[in-house]
């Protein structure tokens, strides 16, 4: 049989095969195994193969890690998942509307239907369908807004002339507030109904103008380093903390990945989106933690690209299923919702975000 490790003599049956009722241990040579044929072994030294051997789960694994746990002898691994499904579709094909809320109680007003009339259109998904609610008092396409399904700030739009008309939604109906000091539509914005921040857009051209909400009045604060408009790539916490990504300039043929984080006072350029587009949606409700999806490159085409934000960078990730732009986002960066837009032609397909980063057992 050729060489064999120490301590192996005596579990050699006349077979010429091992008998491993007594354990083993060490290293057995290759050539001492041909038939694959050991039995009963429960001690191979390091089954790991340079895999971390630990007594628990390690606290904090990041995505990709893998190790092996002694306690339970699992072989476990750190890995995210991410996925859209479809959803309940709206009952009016719209695009070019706001949304706030989460994904299982989400709002979604105004925007243009299919002929291209403005609407006042509000309605509120509850997890599965949509359900026609109180309209707003004013028609309007290409509007902002932020907060949740049962208090919602929505602010600006066209009319189509610019508007800077401000509305604040309590649950059932909406009242007229103070109004935005430069008239806009087509921007970006987050926070809530006491606290917000409006960005960008156009009026009869790009601006940069940033305006700050405090729950009575529009206040004029620092600029975007960069005048651009049609996104809603805006999320973030109140007037204090926010993300704005991606947008087009005048012509709409050039689309834009620049991201900027503001702290309260101004803005600052920050990691770029890997694909640059305007027309996009997106979701969350801190400055660390947002997601941006679908959108228009510049082209006159729509895009399926989904991107997470972690605070630093973005990251591609699951696309949607089906491409289009100028949708309504709303939720968090792991459970999100996207509502209506224009493939072209507009659509009311509905579809359901969700991500997890999970400790999986091999086997």
């Amino acid at each position: 049989m050729g060489a064999r490790t120490r301590g192996l003599a005596n579990n050699v049956l006349s077979s010429g095969k091992l008998d491993a009722t007594d354990a083993i241990s060490g290293t057995i040579a290759a050539g001492n195994i041909a038939n694959a044929s050991l039995t009963s072994a429960t001690t191979f030294g390091s089954v790991t193969g340079g895999v971390p051997a630990v007594a628990s789960d390690p606290p904090s694994p990041a995505e990709g890690d893998i190790w092996y746990n002694t306690t339970t002898g699992a072989l476990r691994f750190r890995a995210q998942a991410s996925a859209w499904a479809t959803g309940g579709n709206m009952n009016v094909a719209t695009r070019q509307s706001a949304g706030a809320g989460t994904q299982t109680a989400g709002l979604v007003f105004g925007g243009e239907s299919p002929g291209s009339a403005q609407l006042a259109k509000n309605e509120s998904y509850d997890g599965t369908s949509w359900t026609e609610v109180g309209d707003l008092n004013t028609a309007r396409n290409g509007i902002m807004g932020d907060g949740n399904s049962t208090a919602t700030l929505a602010f600006g739009g066209t009319l189509p002339a610019s508007t800077g008309v401000t509305e604040n939604w309590n649950g059932t109906s909406w009242t007229e507030v103070n109004d935005l000091n430069t008239a806009r539509g087509y921007g970006g914005g987050f926070g809530t109904t006491t606290s917000a921040l409006c960005s960008g857009g156009y009026t009869t051209d790009v601006v940069a103008n940033t305006e700050s909400w405090n729950g009575t009045s529009w206040t004029e604060v620092n600029d975007l380093n960069l005048a651009r408009f049609v996104f809603d790539g805006g999320f973030g916490t109140d007037s204090t903390s926010g993300i704005i990504a991606s947008g087009l300039n005048l012509a709409g043929n050039v689309g834009y990945a620049n991201t900027e984080s503001w702290n309260g006072t101004s803005w600052t350029e920050v990691g770029d989106l890997n694909t640059a587009r305007g027309r996009v949606s997106s979701a969350g409700t801190t400055q660390t933690a947002g997601l941006v999806f679908g959108g228009d490159p510049g082209s006159g085409s729509s895009v399926s690209v989904t991107e997470i934000w972690n605070g630093t960078s973005w990251t591609e990730d699951s696309d949607l299923n089906t491409a289009r732009n100028e949708s309504s986002g709303v939720g968090t960066s792991s459970l999100a919702l996207n509502a209506g837009g224009t493939i072209p032609p507009n659509t009311t397909a509905t579809e359901e975000f969700s991500y997890s980063d999970t400790t999986f057992t091999v086997g």
